[in-house]
Parts: C-alpha cells; sequence; structure tokens
C-alpha cells in the first residue's frame, strides 16, 4: 500500500552547500550540490537505466517497470522523463557523482495523474545507498521545486515496507 503525504525538509538544503544550477545549463544541467549533479536524461543513459529499474530493491519497492532491453529503456526515457520535461517542465533526473560523471541513480519531479500535486521520487543503485546521496538530491529537488519552479505544494508517495 502506497500513502501519499507532506514532505518537509526542503530548508535543509542550505546546510549541504547548495550551489544550483539552473534549467538550461550546459548539457542539460538542472541542478548541482556539493556532490551531484542532477541533468536532463539523454537516450544515451539507457544503459544505466535497464540496470536500475531491473535491481531487485526498485522493481520491489517501486515496480517493475518491464524494460528488459536497451531498447526498453529508450521507450521508459521518452515516454517517460524525456516527456515530461516537455510536457511539465520537469521529470525525473539523472543523478551523477560530481566530477566523475558516474550515474548513481535518479531523483526528481513527477506529475502523476492519481495526485493533485507533485510528487518526488528517486531511486539508486543498491551499491550506493547508504552514503546520503538520495538525501542530497531530493534536498536540491525540494528547493528547486520551491524557488525555481514556485511549486506550492510536493507531496511523496512511499510503500510501507520501504
Amino acid at each position: 500500500m502506497c500513502t501519499p503525504g507532506l514532505l518537509a525538509g526542503a530548508s535543509s538544503v542550505g546546510r549541504l552547500g547548495w550551489g544550483g544550477g539552473a534549467v538550461g545549463s550546459p548539457a542539460g544541467i538542472v541542478l548541482r550540490s556539493v556532490r551531484l549533479v542532477l541533468r536532463e536524461f539523454e537516450p544515451g543513459d539507457a544503459a544505466f537505466v535497464l540496470e536500475l529499474v531491473n535491481e531487485p530493491p526498485f522493481r520491489e519497492f517501486i515496480g517493475d517497470k518491464g524494460v528488459r532491453s536497451l531498447e526498453g529503456a529508450r521507450a521508459y526515457l521518452r515516454d517517460g522523463p524525456l516527456a515530461s520535461y516537455a510536457r511539465h517542465g520537469f521529470g525525473l533526473w539523472l543523478v551523477e557523482r560530481r566530477g566523475g560523471g558516474e550515474a548513481l541513480g535518479m531523483c526528481g519531479l513527477l506529475k502523476r495523474d492519481a495526485l493533485p500535486d507533485p510528487d518526488i521520487g528517486f531511486a539508486f543503485l543498491e551499491r550506493h545507498w547508504g552514503r546520503g546521496y538520495a538525501f542530497e538530491a531530493a534536498s536540491a529537488v525540494l528547493a528547486h521545486a520551491r524557488d525555481a519552479l514556485r511549486l506550492p505544494r510536493v507531496v511523496a508517495v512511499t510503500a510501507v515496507g520501504n
């Protein structure tokens, strides 16, 4: 069962040393934090998406997206994040380690028909868990939602066991 709720804590962004970028920055960069870069997905990110969405925790807590090939991953990107950027001006963004460009996960805002407000979502490769990347990325996304996108409210959905 998933429970929507108001996500708090955006005020902690300043303590993270947030020095943001803006949409339209070089190479599709949307946001930067102390350790991370969040950028728009590109079709070339299909191999990363294929790995991420097929990890057991992703499939258990987020769902099986039915992506089993690079072509399926490109379709997921085209119909998901890329379509959302065009439709809403936001979506899920690729989270990379700053400086090295290693893809760690994804984090961003989704507009779901079943919810009255955008919700924040994230997923990281299991090998990158426990390092605070999700908190850092989500804090940056919330600050961006508030300050740049001027969204009055962002909600979150989670599974009880997650």
